[in-house]
């Protein structure tokens, strides 16, 4: 026996682990990187991986408008989820390219890291620099067209999942050159594209430019299915973030022929305009919307304002175009000069009194609608997602331009320096409210040992990944819940009655409530600047509310709670809703829990064909209905239950419904609830 058959299977295991040699080196060619690992270049493969490929696509027609090369982009959504997008920008180069050997087109489609923004002069200023672009898209979907205006001529190229279909092809003349020809193309199974003919006029007028078109690969993303929503206010937001472009929006998936609706977006007062978007249902401070425009050191710097009665504040950054979501070096540069300027207009101005301690940037964003916008040549944002911008010089151009701006803006506007530093003194005040309500809270929970609230029935683990807690209306179904729930990992807190509406109330009217006050507690993470998600008790947080309009109004001032104070808790994933059955069902032998009106009337029906006389409906409008096995068994059993993860995918339209819906102003409310009351189901009135 040689030693080799001597080995045991762990040895065996251990010696082919050690034997690594140049055959287990994997090469993925050309774009397979992409198709292997989607989620390092677009974020994930799910909604918004899926329009992140539009996002590629509009950015390149968007930075080409940024140059002054572009002033009109279209984009089309045809039946199908095939889309197109039209620029009259200059055109992706097609002649031949010497380091990659084949067409500058041929190399921008198909090779990574490849494009006109990594160096020269072709982009001094570009929102995607770092290669993560038209290329990916192409390998990413299904089927993809290019086609170039330039030089008088129309070039076309065709690719299928990120490898080349069709070599170069030159068309013919640019001059009337048919749209239909453009955008058409076989997407790998014989389907061809519905066209509208009325779009012809509109675009083939273009005597330079490019058109990408793109069949999303069903491959890859878990659903092909766009979100003509978060379309439009994506596209609405570009419209405003660069002025003198003109963006139109094509849906032509109407089920009637030939039918195409075009919503165009231009914004002559670029982000001015957009602070009055975003205040159009709040009450604002001062009628005067503040805005300046100036280059420093080749960093061109955008900024706007207003304030509101809002106690939340709406601050928005871009850089090149990107929402930076976490903000970054502009955001930072833009609240310092905010903080010192109205700090020393007051001092000098006698607003702010001799003795009065300054202002902080707490007290003056209350209230406070800004974007700040920058381009510069070579942006540094943190992760693949640029949520956040780094470059220190971005701070510095910010915080010159601004504070020299708003301090000649309030100087300019006598009275309304004195609305926004007075709205600030207010909110000072408030904060020092608050301040003391809070360090009674924390010093009565010290002297107390920090005891949890009475009314808690916690749970017997005290691994927060295994537990869970159940925030239930009433003591009649927190009576069920408790007896009904597994002890060793779930706990519940009943609430009596509605708590506060927290977008009414300063934070020392929140610390001041008794329920509000026991759920804090609870959880364990503090509130405002002392809150901790990583002392969070319970890492699933469950709204358990009666399928009633009651139910529903405390269940949403509850999201508005955890939205407004405990955001990092959803963006972390812990916050659910419950979803209790709306009825059982009992036919014979047989019964059934329903959870919509839907599954109701289809049951019944089933029912009814196979000759079933007596069904006996039974409506739960409260968890208290419920026995406590049957509540567990429907609602809390984690085999059988139905949960509703709370997402917040745009911050921005989030903070918006929650003004409207939970804000002082009643007539938005009123338009919002007759635009969307069709939308309801089981409405108990």
């Amino acid at each position: 026996m040689t030693d080799k058959e001597k080995q045991s299977p762990k040895d065996k295991a251990v010696s082919s682990v050690s034997n690594y040699d140049a055959k287990d080196i994997y090469v993925l060619e050309g774009l397979d990187p992409v198709r292997k690992r989607p989620g390092m270049y677009i974020g994930s493969t799910g909604p918004s991986g899926l329009h992140h490929l539009i996002w590629e696509v509009v950015d390149n027609s968007i930075d080409e408008a940024m140059g002054g090369h572009c002033d009109e982009v279209w984009i089309i959504f045809h039946k199908g989820n095939y889309i197109t997008v039209i620029d009259n920008g200059r055109g992706i180069p097609v002649d031949y390219h010497a380091q990659s050997k084949k067409s500058a087109l041929e190399t921008v489609m198909t090779t990574l890291h490849a494009g006109g923004k990594f160096g020269g002069e072709s982009y001094k200023v570009a929102g995607g620099l770092h290669g993560v672009g038209i290329s990916v898209v192409c390998a990413l979907s299904r089927w993809t067209k290019a086609v170039v205006k330039k030089n008088g001529k129309v070039y076309s190229q065709e690719y299928g999942r990120g490898k080349v279909l069709t070599e170069l092809q030159e068309l013919g003349d640019v001059s009337n050159f048919p749209l239909e020809d453009m955008v058409k193309g076989n997407f790998g199974d014989g389907k061809k594209l519905s066209f509208n003919k009325d779009l012809e006029k509109l675009v083939t007028r273009f005597d330079k430019g490019t058109t990408i078109s793109f069949l999303a690969d069903e491959k890859i993303f878990s659903e092909v299915k766009f979100g003509w929503t978060k379309i439009v206010d994506h596209i609405r937001q570009q419209a405003y973030l660069t002025k003198g472009i003109k963006i139109n929006l094509v849906d032509c998936r109407s089920e009637e022929e030939d039918r195409c609706d075009v919503y165009g977006f231009y914004f002559e007062g670029g982000i001015k305009s957009y602070v009055k978007y975003l205040n159009r249902s709040e009450k604002t401070i001062h009628k005067n919307v503040f805005y300046c425009q100036k280059e420093y050191e080749g960093l061109l710097v955008e900024a706007s304002l207003q304030y509101t009665e809002d106690i939340q504040a709406k601050e928005i950054s871009f850089a090149n175009n990107i929402h930076t979501e976490e903000g970054g070096m502009h955001q930072t540069g833009f609240r310092s000069a905010l903080t010192r300027v109205i700090n020393d207009f007051g001092r000098k101005n006698d607003i702010i009194k001799k003795d009065d301690i300054n202002l902080t940037g707490d007290d003056i964003r209350e209230g406070l609608t800004s974007i700040v916008s920058i381009k510069l040549g070579e942006p540094q944002f943190e992760g693949q997602t640029k949520a956040k911008l780094g470059n220190p010089e971005a701070r510095t151009a910010v915080e010159k331009i601004v504070g020299e701006a708003f301090y000649e803006y309030l100087d300019e506007n006598p009275q309304d320096s004195k609305l926004i530093i007075g709205r600030s003194l207010l909110a000072q005040k408030a904060r020092e409210a608050a301040k003391k309500a809070k360090e009674t809270v924390i010093r009565k929970g010290i002297l107390e040992g920090l005891s949890l609230p009475g009314k808690l029935a916690d749970c017997s683990s005290r691994d927060p990944e295994k537990t869970e807690l159940f925030i239930v209306e009433g003591d009649s179904a927190g009576g069920s819940a408790k007896q009904g729930r597994d002890r060793s990992f779930q706990a519940i807190l009943p609430l009596r009655g509605k708590i506060l509406n927290v977008e009414k109330a300063r934070l020392h009217r929140i610390l001041a409530s008794k329920e509000i006050k026991a759920l804090i507690i609870a959880l364990g993470t503090a509130i405002a600047e002392e809150f901790s998600l990583e002392k969070l008790r319970y890492h699933k947080i469950i709204i358990m509310t009666d399928a009633d309009v009651d139910g529903a109004h405390i269940a949403t001032l509850l999201l508005t709670l955890f939205y407004r104070y405990f955001k990092p808790l959803i963006d972390a994933g812990h916050l659910y809703i419950a979803n209790p059955p709306l009825f059982r069902i009992k036919a014979g032998s047989k019964h059934s829990y329903i959870y919509s009106e839907e599954e109701k009337d289809k049951l019944v029906k089933e029912y009814e064909k196979e000759g079933v006389t007596k069904i006996d409906l039974q409506r739960y409008k409260g968890l208290g209905e419920m026995n406590p096995e049957q509540l567990w068994s429907t609602t809390m059993d984690p085999e059988h239950r139905y949960l509703k993860k709370v997402e917040i995918e745009d911050a921005e339209e989030a903070d918006r419904i929650f003004d409207i819906l939970m804000g002082e102003e009643v007539a938005p409310r009123k338009r919002f609830i007759q635009a969307n009351a069709r939308y309801v189901e089981n409405l108990d009135i």
